[in-house]
């Protein structure tokens, strides 16, 4: 109520302070030109209160000027017909110069209010480009609510976009209130007035206030709300605020739809991946698989015909070949379950503390049949730290990587193993005498079954060793790659972290 007096107060007030200096010139200047301090503080009105306090300042400036200083005073009568048309000329004056200074000063408000809500509005699209919707939803309705001096204001999607609401509230008891029975729900538009439909929820707030709920929508379909408290005792929102908000409401639907389909993309993408995956992995293990198989059921087969006399070394190797082949497709399924495993997300490194030196002898040790026709060199630094590391996990990967040295490099070729420091990781390294990789293929190694192709080869497959090795050592915060700057024969890396605490 009071906000309401106060322009048309402050025109009595300007009328009256301007009439009592205009009474103190009067003597001493002309009174036509004394009397314009009338239009200045009709101006000063207009720019500090709009039109209607003006059109009353106007109005009381005529009154006043025709009643202290036009003769006969203190009468509202004009004797002289001259007299009466200057004072009609000065209302007219004054009114069309408070109705302009008005305009103006109603057009710079409505600029600087643009202004804000522009600003406004920038700032929460800079939000919503936040990736993940979570965080942006949060930050967007913290941001508005501060903007707007509201207690809470909380965004919640459909459950399968987001499960929670964000919810930014001013304490505890506006937070309560956000899940209070009493709610209004309106409809707003920019342009025109909405409509509003009470509410009654689930449950009743001791508080008793209302929360406005604006619906979130995108494509014509309902995917949100928007739950708006306002501060207990203030003015409803004015008409900018709520085009405010529902102009946020809409940018809002576009970043939640956004997310929906970046969600759905990303989930058609992993199971296109996945499908393409399981068609390489069923055409690689089909080979795989059947050349060890076809060796163990020649070998059979020739052990169970009785038209040919074996001797006991044919049988020997018969009975070899069927061994070899067996462990080869044990390794084989082995390396598949380990596969899954790690792909599905099961595999979790046991890590203890190990010594490095110890695991490398022990490769060694344990890999002599397999490395029989090289000589392998071990060059291993002294006084290495300790490493926390799965002992299981570390040796397969250093396993895989010298049995692939020795099935690629010709015999009597050295494998070399090096471990040492390298900038806070232990850095180990398998060398070969082999054909070495191209440049082209240093990436397209650690992928599950690869075949490589050589001018003058058929193509070869790598199997799962390598893949399995790569998603080993990045388990440990690792990383592995093909040293590129080798000419002659390859060099595998892989470097593991050492704790700062050990270095």
């Amino acid at each position: 109520m009071m906000r309401r007096v106060v322009p048309y107060v402050a025109a009595i007030a300007a009328v009256a302070v301007t009439t009592m200096l205009i009474g103190l010139e009067a003597s001493r200047a002309p009174l036509a030109n004394v009397s314009m301090l009338y239009l200045v503080a009709v101006l000063i009105v207009a720019v500090a209160f709009g039109r209607p306090a003006a059109i009353v300042a106007s109005l009381l400036a005529f009154l006043s000027f025709d009643w202290f200083f036009v003769p006969p005073t203190h009468q509202l009568v004009v004797a002289n017909p001259e007299e009466l048309f200057s004072l009609a000329l000065f209302l007219l004056t004054a009114i069309v110069t408070g109705t302009l200074a008005a305009r103006e000063r109603a057009r710079a408000q409505e600029a600087k209010q643009r202004e804000r809500e522009a600003t406004l509005l920038y700032e929460a699209a800079f939000l919503m480009a936040e990736p993940d919707l979570e965080r942006a939803l949060a930050a967007v309705a913290e941001h508005l609510r501060g903007a707007l001096d509201l207690d809470g204001l909380a965004i919640e999607t459909d459950a399968e976009i987001l499960p929670r609401p964000a919810i930014a509230a001013r304490d505890e008891a506006a937070r309560l209130a956000l899940r209070g029975a009493s709610s209004e729900l309106r409809v707003l538009d920019p342009h025109r007035r909405g409509r509003r439909i009470r509410l009654i929820g689930p449950r009743q707030h001791s508080g008793g206030r209302v929360v406005r709920v604006l619906p979130i929508s995108a494509a014509g379909a309902r995917i949100g709300r928007m739950q708006i408290l306002r501060r207990a005792g203030a003015a409803e929102l004015g008409p900018s605020d709520e085009r405010l908000l529902a102009i946020a409401a809409a940018q809002l639907g576009v970043t939640i739809e956004r997310a929906r389909f970046r969600k759905e993309a990303l989930d058609t993408e992993v199971l296109r991946r996945a499908d393409e995956l399981k068609t390489e992995l069923l055409h690689a293990v089909s080979h795989e698989l059947r050349t060890p198989l076809a060796s163990i059921l020649a070998s059979a087969g020739s052990l169970r015909q009785r038209d040919v006399v074996w001797t006991d070394r044919d049988r020997d190797e018969f009975a070899m070949s069927i061994q070899e082949e067996a462990l080869r497709l044990d390794r084989v399924v082995g390396n598949l379950l380990d596969l899954s495993r790690i792909e599905n997300g099961s595999f979790v490194p046991h890590k203890t503390w190990h010594d490095v030196g110890a695991l490398v002898e022990d490769v060694a040790g344990r890999l002599r049949p397999v490395t029989t026709e090289h000589p392998v060199r071990l060059e291993v630094q002294d006084d290495l730290p300790p490493i926390e590391l799965d002992y299981v996990e570390i040796q397969q990967v250093l396993s895989n990587l010298v049995e692939n040295a020795a099935k690629f490099s010709p015999p009597g070729s050295e494998i070399a193993i090096r471990v040492g420091r390298d900038d806070g990781h232990v850095r180990f390294e398998v060398s070969d005498r082999g054909p070495g990789i191209p440049a082209a293929d240093a990436d397209r190694i650690f992928v599950p079954f690869v075949r490589l192709s050589r001018p003058g080869q058929s193509a070869r497959g790598v199997g799962l060793g390598l893949a399995i090795a790569k998603r080993l050592v990045e388990a440990h915060d690792g990383a592995i790659w093909v040293d590129r700057e080798v000419r002659e024969g390859t060099r595998m890396v892989f470097t593991l972290p050492v704790r700062s605490d050990v270095r």
